[in-house]
Order: C-alpha cells, then sequence, then structure tokens
C-alpha cells in the first residue's frame, strides 16, 4: 500500500518507487514531474547510463531514434551504446552490435504467435512451412542489450548491465547461424531502435543467402526509430513474410513519460506511417500491436484510447493484451487481475478492433 505524493489517496496500485497515481500523472503532470524525473535519474544512474538524451552544443548528432541525442566527444548518447569516439559513432553501427542470440523452437511465445506464418501457417506455402505451426523449425532469437526508453516495469532489465559494454557482433555472426532449420529471425530487447542499422545490414546478409527460400524477418519493437529506418524494415518484412510488432505502452504522453522516461510522440506516428501499408500484404499481418497491462497504471482508460487509435487506422491490426509480472522498479505491484484483463478487452472491441486478445492468460492474477 503506497501513497500518491500529490492527492494523498493510498491504493496498492500506486508504485512505491514511482509514488504518484495515474490520475495525477494525467491531469497534474508538471505538479509530479520532478519526482518523475527524479526516479528515471536514479534508475539509470545505477547503470551508468546517461540520466537523460544529451544535447551538447558541440557533440556529435546521431539520429537513430525519438531522442536524437547530440553525444559530446568521449561520451554516450541515452541509450548507452552510441559512443563519440574521435567525432566519430562507435557501437549501434551497421558492423557491430551489443548483443545476444538464441534458438527458439517454434511455435514459440512470440507476441504474433497467433497471427504468423511460425504459430498458425497462415501465408502457407509462400511464407510457411507447412499449413499450421511450424514443428521441428526454429527461431533465431535477438536480443539487443540497449533501449530508447526507460521502462520502469521493464521485465528484460538485467540488459541494463551489459549495454555499456563493447558490441563485438558483427551482421556475419547472425547470417552464420541462420541454418535449415531457422524460419525466421527476431530481433528484440531492450530495443532494436538504438541498433536498427545493425539488424537491417543482418536482415540483408541472411535473405541474400537463403534467396529462393524461406525466412522471415521480424522485428519487436517500441517504435521509437527514425521514419527512414523504419520504411526499410517494412520493406524487408513484407517481401520476407515477417512483421513488425510494436509495443503501445500507454496513449497519454504524460503517462507515457512517467512510465517510460521518453514521449511517445514518434511511437504513434511510426504507427501510423506503418499503418498505411498493411494492405500490402493483408496475410499474415504485417503490423501487430501488444500493449502490457501494468495495475493502476495502464487501464481501461489508456487501452480504449490506444484502441480507438488503431481502429481509426485499420480494425484489423491484431493487437495483444498482455498480462504484467512484477519487475524492475514496479516489483511492488501485483500481476495484472484477470477483471482487468478483461475490462481492457472489452473496451478494445468496444473501440472497433476486429482481432484482439489476451495474450498470455497465465500470468493474470487475483482481483485486486
Amino acid at each position: 500500500m503506497s501513497e500518491c505524493i500529490r492527492c494523498r489517496k493510498e491504493s496498492i496500485l500506486i508504485s512505491s518507487p514511482l509514488n504518484v497515481c495515474a490520475d495525477c500523472i494525467r491531469s497534474h503532470f508538471p505538479e509530479v514531474k520532478a519526482r518523475i524525473e527524479k526516479l528515471h535519474a536514479e534508475s539509470r544512474g545505477k547503470f551508468g547510463l546517461p540520466s537523460e538524451a544529451p544535447r551538447a552544443d558541440k557533440g556529435l548528432q546521431c539520429n537513430t531514434c525519438v531522442n536524437r541525442c547530440r553525444v559530446p566527444p568521449g561520451e554516450r548518447g541515452y541509450c548507452g551504446v552510441r559512443l563519440n569516439k574521435g567525432n566519430n559513432f562507435s557501437g549501434g553501427t551497421a558492423d557491430e552490435a551489443n548483443l545476444l542470440w538464441y534458438y527458439d523452437s517454434l511455435p514459440t511465445n512470440c507476441v504474433a504467435d497467433w497471427v504468423c506464418p511460425g504459430g498458425t501457417g497462415c501465408g502457407y506455402p509462400r511464407f510457411s512451412h507447412s499449413r499450421g505451426p511450424e514443428y521441428g523449425y526454429q527461431n533465431l532469437a535477438v536480443f539487443f542489450n540497449a533501449c530508447s526508453f526507460d521502462c520502469l516495469f521493464c521485465q528484460n532489465w538485467h540488459y541494463r548491465e551489459d549495454s555499456l559494454r563493447k558490441g563485438g557482433s558483427g551482421p556475419q555472426e547472425i547470417v552464420d547461424n541462420v541454418d535449415e532449420r531457422t524460419s525466421c529471425i527476431c530481433y528484440f530487447g531492450g530495443d532494436p531502435a538504438p541498433q536498427i542499422l545493425y539488424s537491417l545490414e543482418a536482415s540483408r546478409l541472411a535473405m541474400e543467402k537463403r534467396a529462393g527460400r524461406l525466412l522471415r524477418i521480424c522485428w519487436e519493437t517500441n517504435g521509437s526509430m527514425n521514419p527512414a529506418y523504419l520504411e526499410e524494415m517494412a520493406g524487408i518484412a513484407l517481401k520476407s513474410g515477417g512483421c513488425i510488432k510494436f509495443d503501445l505502452k500507454a496513449w497519454h504522453e504524460e503517462l507515457h513519460l512517467a512510465l517510460c522516461g521518453v514521449t511517445n510522440r514518434q511511437t504513434l506516428s511510426n504507427f501510423e506511417l506503418l499503418a498505411k501499408r498493411v494492405s500490402e500484404r493483408p496475410e499474415p499481418p504485417l503490423l501487430v500491436a501488444s500493449t502490457l497491462l501494468v495495475p493502476g497504471y495502464v487501464d481501461e482508460i489508456e487501452v480504449r484510447k490506444i484502441a480507438e487509435f488503431i481502429a481509426s487506422l485499420n480494425p484489423e491490426i491484431p493487437y495483444s493484451l498482455l498480462g504484467f509480472y512484477p519487475h524492475f522498479y514496479m516489483r511492488d505491484l501485483p500481476r495484472t487481475s484477470r477483471r482487468h484483463a478483461d475490462n481492457c478487452l472489452k473496451a478494445a472491441r468496444e473501440a472497433g478492433l476486429k482481432r484482439v486478445r489476451i495474450g498470455n492468460l497465465h500470468l493474470l492474477g487475483n482481483e485486486y
């Protein structure tokens, strides 16, 4: 049970490190902004990451993502991997990345497994090896140790421990590990955005290696990359049968800043940009959306607004609602309740979306 520093409301749905309720964040953001910024600076400082996106007058300009850092000599961008070394960027380039990779048997617990070829066989025979789930095949999962956001509820927060180490993986490492059982590559993290150039180069090389054979290329992302790179991603995904999965974390910018430390304006703009290309390949879907239902913060209000936004672009875009498990700075919150999830599912359907589901029922907890 924690208390909001502004309205003094007490609730188990107020995270104690934040100490601000969702209503006060949405309606009285200037009054709680200092508290929010202090917490994000603390959460980043523990890992040696910049407390905010650098804006040095004589810094090196990075245009990779929404943060548009101007990085001073010898220092790093907000993501931690873009280092200004001798007035050139080291890290986050097409030639090297800070990552780890592994094989994941198909069908896997991908956000899009309920609508993608690997999980359903849709797109067979052009984009899938079988009419149903691709048993016997595997996904090459590429996890990037960096992110353009600072989510207080991050469920893969351990990547921060490695984000400042030198990236040592060249794109050929990914290509060399695409074997005959590999039917898709998925980039996630952290987030692909800070190292998007690497993913694009590795994808091109892998598709050349598998020319004439099936290899889907997918991204799971917060959608904050430079729009020019998003267009390149879309071209690769469309051609290969892959999808781009956008994690829409909140609708109101104030709440997004509180939870993630960064604006969601570019994410929403990029989602709209990509939605315009959905008709180029209706099945399997190019664009898939998801939202993590953080108790007390990502509520029906947020989900309804997100769903209305998606439906206004294309009501057929798949949308997955995900159960929250306590992690990182929000580990004092309960798991998403079944009632919370069901109410958000109802709100999304009422908003006009035709393909919505609760993605991980096994994580849902007791009522609160």
